[in-house]
């Protein structure tokens, strides 16, 4: 009887063990499907994550020895707010990639699309950089609800961090930031898009180094759980042409 429960005891750990080990790529995913599940699957996700003691409806956030993090956030419902115009969509770009650096963190590659936004983070301590990015959502949110008379609108869903887990997901991972705008159809080509960091990339490594690093480091697999929604595309190219005139 006591070998019969120890050995309980023991397949019971190594489930709790195994249920831990991938509980941010469970709950990261499914928090962005939320809106998707039926009442039951709901319950269930919030069940898994009282049980674990983690916030009933935010992503888990990853601490551990890495330095490197993609970062990704996303307008409510992936509502165009950030690209309601050029300027503002330039001015957030600027806060972001250009001047986002705070508590030993530097972005190193980014873009902004009209409903959302990637960022390759170098930190210290990415639980504090969070923290900065969160006050940059509170302060958009209220400016930006200020400038569309849009007083109580949700602006921002939660950020989501994922660790970089090797060189070859780092590489991976800026050749998915830059290729975003093309993926959601706004350009045919990196540099056409004004508001991420692909031409100080191409002139960091150059463009026959860039085409290398195309190839060899895959994205098919990148996004598939939250990056798939594409609401209201705007027309740019025109925005920009009315504001140099």
């Amino acid at each position: 009887m006591l070998e019969f429960t120890t050995s309980v005891v023991r397949v019971k750990r190594r489930n709790t063990e195994v249920l831990k080990s991938n509980m941010v790529e469970i709950l990261g995913s499914d928090m962005y499907n939320w809106r998707k599940m039926s009442v039951e699957q709901r319950e269930d996700v919030l069940k898994l994550r009282k049980s674990q003691k983690l916030p009933w409806h935010s992503p888990p956030h990853r601490g551990g020895s890495t330095r490197r993090f993609h970062v990704s956030g996303a307008c409510y419902e992936h509502q165009p707010i950030i690209g309601k115009t050029v300027e503002r969509i330039s001015a957030f770009k600027e806060e972001l990639i250009n001047k986002h650096s705070v508590h030993g963190s530097d972005v190193l590659f980014g873009v902004v699309l009209p409903n959302h936004y990637h960022i390759l983070v170098y930190t210290d301590g990415i639980e504090a950089f969070l923290k900065s990015i969160f006050k940059l959502h509170q302060s958009t949110a209220y400016k930006w609800n200020r400038e569309d008379m849009a007083k109580g609108r949700k602006v921002w869903c939660n950020v989501v961090e994922s660790a970089i887990k090797s060189e070859r997901h780092f590489w991976a991972t800026i050749n998915y930031i830059h290729h975003n705008p093309v993926k959601h159809g706004y350009v045919k080509k990196w540099t056409e898009w004004p508001y991420s960091t692909a031409k100080d990339y191409l002139d960091r490594v150059g463009r026959e180094q860039a085409l290398k690093n195309w190839m060899e480091y895959d994205i098919s697999d990148m996004g598939k759980d939250w990056d798939e929604v594409d609401a209201g595309v705007h027309d740019f190219s025109r925005e920009r042409e009315k504001a140099q005139h």
